[in-house]
């Protein structure tokens, strides 16, 4: 293993870099971690599950590796391009990533006492989005009955959250004719005229919403009058929000929001966990840069992860910082 002393850390968190030495001798030595076990010499590989190329998730996850590979000389974090929020918990559920993002809806509302997969922070919020052209007849949700529509990869978060917007509108089944698409290619699409809608839900600005936006005019649905429907059946997950016309150039709308949580396997040592988080807190205008609704973290807004616990590395950070 690296010495501590090679580390970034001034000399007021030299401490901290001891701490996270100890933490990773014992994550070279759990089952299903990435890395040569028999070399300690040798780094271990945290692996980011995130989403598109195009989206926040990959965007957010690029910079906090930067970030971990920079400061935690032990760690070779590395970006993994998935469908999102369900492909990644699926993944972490089954040892095949270290962290990832997700949506609160994609979570069990009944994690049990002592789930496989718990939270580091409350990152930000999905606002989702449903786009058409600006000539299209489609301008509400209802006018979708019948048409050509991306709700979203499988394995997405938006897939999840679309299944149950289109119950709660009467608009499942054959109602409407679905396309399961990611990001990109659901953008593809609608500009080839292949598709009469998509649906995405990522953190504002969505790169790609943003660069089909500029090249064709451009129209997002209000859902605002959705977001009660939903909360219904999930009262702590779903809340209006407002897309403004800074935003994309486009007429204002409201949409529904859900949270995003960065969340974790819980067997990683509480050390390792207490350093990512703090990186996460501490470096939030870096984040920032590389995506904006990284900066609308903080300790106080992060401890919200109902219905995740947090892990205990992660509590042991916000505890002293007194969010």
């Amino acid at each position: 293993m690296l010495p501590v002393t090679r580390t970034r850390y001034p000399a007021r968190a030299r401490w901290r870099g001891a701490r996270v030495a100890v933490a990773l001798t014992v994550l070279l030595a759990l089952p299903g971690l990435v890395g040569c076990r028999d070399d300690p010499g040798e780094p271990v590989v945290i692996r980011i599950a995130t989403g598109s190329p195009t989206a926040v998730y990959h965007a957010f996850g690029a910079s906090l590796a930067a970030i971990l590979n920079r400061e935690l000389p032990q760690v070779r974090a590395q970006v993994l391009v998935t469908a999102a929020s369900a492909e990644n918990v699926r993944l972490l559920n089954a040892g095949q990533a270290e962290l990832g993002f997700t949506q609160a809806d994609v979570l069990q509302p009944d994690p049990g006492p002592n789930p496989p997969v718990v939270a580091v922070a409350r990152v930000y919020d999905d606002l989702l989005h449903l786009v058409t052209s600006a000539d299209s007849p489609v301008r509400t949700l209802t006018d979708l009955r019948g048409r050509r529509v991306s709700v979203g990869a499988a394995g997405s978060g938006t897939k999840i959250t679309v299944d149950r917007l289109l119950t709660a509108a009467s608009l499942d089944g054959a109602q409407v004719r679905q396309e399961q698409l990611g990001l990109d290619d659901s953008v593809a699409a609608l500009r080839a005229g292949r598709i009469d809608a998509f649906f995405f839900s990522g953190g504002l600005p969505v790169r790609a919403v943003a660069q089909f936006a500029q090249g064709t005019p451009t129209r997002i649905v209000d859902l605002g009058e959705w977001t009660a429907p939903l909360r219904r059946g999930n009262p702590e997950v779903y809340v209006p929000r407002d897309i403004p016309r800074s935003v994309y150039g486009v007429d204002p709308v409201t949409t529904v929001a859900n949270p995003n949580y960065l969340v974790v396997r819980a067997n990683l040592p509480e050390s390792l966990v207490r350093e990512v988080t703090r990186l996460l807190m501490e470096r939030r205008s870096e984040l920032a840069a590389a995506h904006p609704a990284a900066g609308r973290m903080s300790p106080r807004s992060a401890i919200a992860t109902s219905p995740l616990p947090l892990h205990p590395g992660a509590v042991d950070y916000y505890r002293a910082s007194k969010p």
